[in-house]
């Protein structure tokens, strides 16, 4: 007989279904890689082939993979080291002599 708090499937050994953040977490601490290709024919030619690769995993495992694409991505990396953009802006400011303005208000 199995105690009160035991299902009778655990209590045989059997594994109840995983939960959704049990899953996230094995797959992101494993990662997991889903690989299609799409072809468009027309009278047997190759119109069109599109091969997709799709990586789903932590950015720790990526790391340990070698994947490490965001670190050097300029889009990415914003304002931590460039601000191009803002020192663009601050000269044309300057030359226009809108900044000084701006400073003094």
């Amino acid at each position: 007989m199995s105690t009160p708090g035991q299902s009778p499937q655990r209590y045989l050994g059997r594994r109840e279904p995983e939960q959704l953040p049990d899953v996230l977490e094995r797959v992101l601490d494993k990662g997991i890689v889903i690989a299609g290709d799409i072809q468009v024919n027309l009278l047997d030619i190759e119109l069109l082939a599109i091969k997709l690769r799709l990586l789903v995993a932590s950015a720790d495992k990526a790391k340990e993979m070698g994947i490490d694409w965001w670190e050097h991505d300029p889009f990415l990396k914003g304002g931590r080291n460039g601000d191009e953009l803002e020192d663009r802006l601050r000269r044309l400011e300057q030359k226009a002599g809108i900044a000084e303005r701006s400073e003094e208000s």
